[in-house]
């Protein structure tokens, strides 16, 4: 089969031949419809976040299972489904106190590849994936059914940037009706930020960017206001949007410190930094201690928008297909493998929210 494989961070993604294994016990292997192309993928090809290579990236993806190993319960061969880079073992502490996305499990595909190249080089399951690629193996918990209605290359972004958006807001920060919320970063992650406080009910839904054009689209996605960051003041127009208190919801979408710093600056006292967007490994954010204690203020991240996929990527689907959750605005793109470095360079330059490679 062939796959997208980075072995030099400074070099194009090469697409090729690959070998990948059978699925071994607990395992699916899924025959890849779509995958989007992820910000967080396109850092780790580029090396911000460095680790070993050769390395296939993709981990936004849906597809049909193909074959499944022993002991697999919940899908079968024939299902459409989507999958994420989220597994989780159902058995360690963090799994039975209800945060599988944090779980503490080990896999065996976790310790050994079922990537090789025709030189039987062993190659690295991004993110857990590795789904640029006509097919994947991963474990069943990376798996989730989705409905026969709903298009494949739309349940891709399911399994991650909506996940991660929507989850941020509705799982991780639990906005309540009539909550004032500001979101920092309007791109593909930042928009179903805005789509889950709209979905949880929120009053004031404040979308902040430095481009003119990310602003409208967020104001067709739910944001009751925009400011340019670029030319305005922000605390002052956010305290005048919220009868001067202040946001009681501030999250960061983008991977940046700067924007973290501002953040806090939004925040009502006893407000909530909620952090979703990644900065590079070795980045520090500064903040006053003083301040958050004084204010009573409380900052946490957001990984995956403590996502349960079981629970969360069946009732996101629902959303769409009662038309209560945008999916198709969110594809900028549709790219074959053999032009996947186009797509990535399309979404370094700004002007795709996600690029989608199609099969």
């Amino acid at each position: 089969m062939k796959a997208a494989v980075c072995y030099a961070y400074d070099q194009p993604l090469s697409v090729e031949e690959v070998r990948l294994d059978p699925p071994q016990r607990g395992e699916v292997r899924v025959r890849i419809a779509a995958v989007a192309v992820c910000h967080s993928d396109v850092h780790r090809i580029r090396g911000d976040w460095k680790g070993r290579l050769p390395i296939v990236m993709g981990h936004e993806a849906a597809g049909v299972v193909e074959l499944v190993g022993q002991g697999v319960r919940g899908v079968q061969v024939g299902d459409r489904v989507a999958v994420s880079l989220l597994r989780s073992c159902g058995r360690c502490a963090q799994c039975l106190s209800g945060a599988p996305h944090l779980c503490e499990g080990e896999f065996a595909i976790g310790r050994e590849s079922r990537l090789h190249t025709m030189d039987d080089v062993d190659l690295l399951h991004g993110l857990n994936t590795a789904a640029f690629a006509e097919a994947v193996v991963v474990d069943q918990s990376q798996v989730v059914r989705v409905p026969d209605a709903l298009p494949l290359d739309r349940a891709a972004l399911l399994a991650c940037g909506i996940l991660t958006g929507v989850g941020a807001v509705i799982n991780t920060a639990r906005v309540r009706p009539g909550a004032n919320v500001v979101v920092i970063g309007t791109g593909g992650v930042g928009l179903n930020a805005i789509q889950g406080a709209v979905i949880a009910g929120a009053n004031q839904i404040v979308a902040l960017d430095i481009l003119e054009h990310k602003l409208a689209t967020a104001r067709e996605f739910g944001a009751t206001a925009t400011i340019n960051a670029a030319g305005e003041d922000a605390a002052e127009r956010v305290r005048g949007l919220t009868g001067g208190r202040g946001a009681d919801h501030v999250l960061v979408t983008v991977g940046s410190t700067q924007a973290i710093a501002q953040g806090l600056s939004l925040l009502r006292a006893g407000g909530t930094l909620t952090i979703v967007g990644l900065p590079q490994r070795d980045a520090l954010a500064q903040f006053s201690p003083y301040d958050l204690v004084a204010r009573g203020q409380r900052i946490q991240g957001s990984f995956m928008g403590s996502g349960r996929l079981a629970i969360d990527v069946p009732w996101l689907a629902d959303l769409y297909l009662q038309g209560r959750l945008k999916i198709d605005e969110l594809i900028t793109g549709r790219y074959s493998l053999d032009q996947i470095n186009a797509a990535i360079e399309s979404m370094e330059r700004g002007e795709a929210l996600r690029n989608v490679i199609v099969f």
